[in-house]
């Protein structure tokens, strides 16, 4: 039997009129017309009443939150709040309690996707780390092993492979410390020492830190335009010497052999652009996207050959999202690449 607001209706002012025509018909002036009238008023009362509560309040409302679920099942958010007219008030209850079904589904949908995107974000960040601590270690027990094996007793053949397993060894300490550095930076457990410092200043001992890096790919390192004044900004001053060293250390190993590494200043009011640009091979759009990362690399091999821990960009990232501000990519294939940033000049109502 299926049961319906008409079928409800029907049935209870069938009820009513019976009712009210036996109470009139005890009484001795009522007449038939008299109580067929009572009869008919009550039941066309009672069913219209009855029905207009039951099919617009209650019937209506639970087939919509039916179709509603129906598309709550479907992740079909969009179409389910059209069936339930949204999120504007309603002095209907159940529009109300519908609402809220739909608002606690998407939250909890929401909840589970984010479970998922950090599940798939755990195993590959797993994979990753055991794929990265992997290298270095193997090559460094490799060493080792050998010079075990009866290769100590050769000097030369001992001071290469121990000179060899110390490099590998290296570069297994600073990918767990670059590690630890994005992993304190995300959990907000490294706070930003803020500070006035000029940004050239800061860029010109960058350069010289890295200029023997420079000199072996034959690159040349150039701050376009220098400013005849200081540009003081307020920033973490290690910090932002952490970025600007990984930008221009970056441009160094994967810039073209022979070029140049650029950085360019532009000042307004309020603070200053920081540009960081190469004439490089550039960087594939396709890859643009994911390019800060952690342990993304746009060619795997070379960057192995080249060294580093891979989480260059992403900790510029973190280090700067610290700063209130982003940093920016445009890169052409075959052209270069430029990653841009912006300070606040000191004193200025935009630093923080």
């Amino acid at each position: 039997m299926v049961i319906n607001s008409r079928a409800v209706a029907l049935l209870l002012a069938v009820s009513v009129a019976a009712i009210t025509g036996s109470f009139l018909s005890l009484a001795e002036d009522a007449t038939g017309f008299i109580i067929f009238l009572a009869c008919g008023l009550s039941f066309a009362s009672c069913f219209i009443l009855t029905f207009i509560t039951l099919e617009f309040l209650i019937f209506r409302e639970v087939k919509n939150l039916y179709k509603a679920i129906d598309k709550i099942n479907h992740q079909d958010f969009k179409s389910a709040a059209e069936l339930l007219g949204g999120f504007q008030p309603s002095a209907n209850p159940l529009k109300q309690v519908n609402r809220q079904v739909l608002a606690y589904a998407k939250q909890k949908q929401s909840e589970i996707e984010e479970l998922k995107r950090m599940e798939a974000f755990r195993r590959e960040f797993i994979a990753d780390v055991s794929h990265e601590l992997k290298t270095p270690l193997f090559a460094a027990q490799g060493f080792l092993l050998t010079l075990l094996d009866g290769a100590i007793d050769d000097e030369n053949v001992r001071y290469k492979f121990l000179k060899k397993a110390a490099r590998s060894l290296e570069g297994l300490s600073m990918l767990v410390q670059d590690l630890l550095t994005l992993t304190q930076l995300e959990s907000g457990q490294i706070t930003m020492q803020f500070e006035d410092f000029d940004i050239v200043k800061l860029t010109e001992i960058v350069f010289e830190q890295l200029e023997e890096n420079a000199l072996r790919r034959s690159i040349s390192l150039e701050i376009e335009n220098p400013p005849e004044e200081k540009l003081i900004v307020h920033a973490d001053y290690n910090r932002i010497n952490q970025v600007m060293t990984n930008l221009v250390s970056n441009a160094i190993k994967y810039g073209r052999e022979g070029g140049y590494v650029r950085v360019s200043f532009l000042a307004d009011a309020n603070g200053v652009q920081v540009s960081v640009s190469d004439n490089g091979p550039g960087i594939p759009k396709e890859h643009q996207r994911r390019i800060f990362e952690r342990f993304y690399r746009v060619e795997k091999s070379r960057s192995r050959q080249e060294g580093g821990s891979g989480l260059g960009l992403a900790i510029v990232k973190h280090i700067l999202q610290k700063h209130h501000t982003d940093i920016s990519l445009h890169s052409e294939v075959g052209v270069g690449t430029t990653f841009t940033f912006y300070l606040p000049k000191a004193g200025t109502p935009s630093q923080r």
